[in-house]
């Protein structure tokens, strides 16, 4: 069972099985793939984490649960838009969530404010989502112990996922999360929405436990 991030001689420590790293890491690497600049080619870090020493234990826990994200899929393509509300459009919407418009009274304006800004966004948020993998995916035990600047990216990446999940499933507003959890109520356990909505949660309380241990 997970227990949060809590401050410890100076590091951040957790305990996370190879699932529920498996878990956090696959929608990390969904996340990466998404936001990542135009230019910044093939990634070198692979579900399972090939960035570490995952071992062959936590590969075959990924693969078993359908590979990247456990399951659940952050590709506009792959949504239901009767669940999530989302349509794939020229642009994704996850994206509008992660880079918001600079300027929503003058499209003008904020085309060429995210002209001049959005590559480096990308730059900076593809990094914190790499390290953050990295530090999850070289691990052989059940302890998850940062320092400082792994927690920081990790932070922040739970938040670009947490984004994007909550995109795909309809959260707009501060009353939507228990709206979609009435609709799912009376759905089967093993029925995707309810996964989904069960990963939104996990993540939200990961990202809590993280922010309260790094608050001074």
């Amino acid at each position: 069972m997970a227990r949060g991030f809590k401050r410890r001689d100076g590091r951040y420590v957790a305990k996370l099985d190879a699932v529920e790293r498996g878990l956090v890491v696959g929608l990390m690497e969904q996340v990466l793939e998404l936001i990542e600049p135009d230019d910044a080619g093939a990634r070198q870090v692979q579900p399972g984490g090939e960035g570490g020493d995952g071992g062959d234990e936590f590969d075959e826990i990924v693969a078993g649960l359908g590979g990247i994200g456990m399951g659940v899929s952050l590709s506009a393509a792959d949504q239901v838009p009767e669940l999530s509300g989302s349509v794939p459009r020229e642009r994704d919407p996850a994206l509008e969530r992660i880079f918001p418009t600079a300027n929503r009274q003058d499209d003008q304006i904020a085309a060429e404010f995210r002209r001049l800004t959005e590559d480096g966004l990308r730059a900076r948020k593809s990094g914190n989502l790499t390290t953050a993998i990295q530090a999850l995916s070289g691990i052989e035990d059940q302890k998850v112990s940062l320092e400082q600047p792994q927690a920081l990216a990790l932070l922040i990446a739970l938040t670009d996922v947490r984004l994007v999940l909550g995109e795909r499933l309809g959260l707009q507003r501060d009353d939507d999360f228990d709206l979609l959890e009435e609709q799912v109520s009376g759905l089967p356990p093993d029925d995707p929405a309810v996964y989904a909505l069960a990963v939104y949660d996990f993540l939200t309380w990961l990202q809590e436990t993280l922010a309260h241990a790094l608050t001074p």
